[in-house]
């Protein structure tokens, strides 16, 4: 049996990834749960799979339910649709898209076919974790409303003004040694 390697990037930041193993003879269905437990997202909103090219352009959709919108063509279901009956080569792509309001692309590349199986392995896990995840719904709403009151109790006016004085010492010596270069060159 193939366990499939697959490196899932933030789109817009390629530092940021997740390592999932998977067999190929799972359904996409468990990739989407594996993707959303990696980054630490919750299950609440709609996704869809794209097979992709190596230009990341869509191709055939691979999605969780039937969405009310057009299809250009009937979409596959996460459920009913295996891993491996979508990999067309060895270095396979597809984009998932989660919560089409906030609009999270992930990008899903193939990156190893392994023969060997690990026995003390539950599949789908996730083999490496690289950079810090995105926050679903930002700081803001894991704070909630008391993140902007705390910013508004405090004046740090007063300590900045004390920090400022010898922080103007340190600066004028620089201006000084600035101004003396500038002079000097302008002879």
């Amino acid at each position: 049996m193939a366990v499939l390697k697959f490196r899932i990037y933030l789109e817009e930041d390629d530092a940021v990834y997740r390592d999932i193993v998977i067999k190929h003879t799972q359904h996409f269905i468990d990739l989407h749960f594996a993707i959303l437990k990696a980054y630490e997202f919750d299950q609440k909103h709609q996704a869809t799979f794209f097979r992709s090219n190596d230009n990341w352009q869509r191709g055939r959709e691979i999605s969780f339910e039937k969405y009310d919108k057009t299809y250009v063509a009937e979409p596959l279901l996460m459920a009913d649709t295996t891993i491996g009956s979508e990999i067309r080569d060895t270095n396979q792509k597809f984009i998932y898209l989660y919560d089409f309001t906030k609009n999270w692309v992930f990008l899903v590349e193939l990156i190893n076919v392994s023969k060997e199986e690990n026995a003390k392995m539950n599949y789908p896990a996730v083999s490496r974790v690289e950079g810090i995840g995105p926050q679903q719904y930002g700081t803001k709403s894991l704070l909630g409303d008391k993140f902007a009151d705390i910013e508004e109790k405090y004046d740090l006016s007063e300590a900045a003004e004390g920090f400022g004085e010898e922080g103007e010492e340190g600066e004028t010596d620089s201006d000084d040694s600035e101004t003396e270069e500038t002079n000097e060159e302008e002879f």
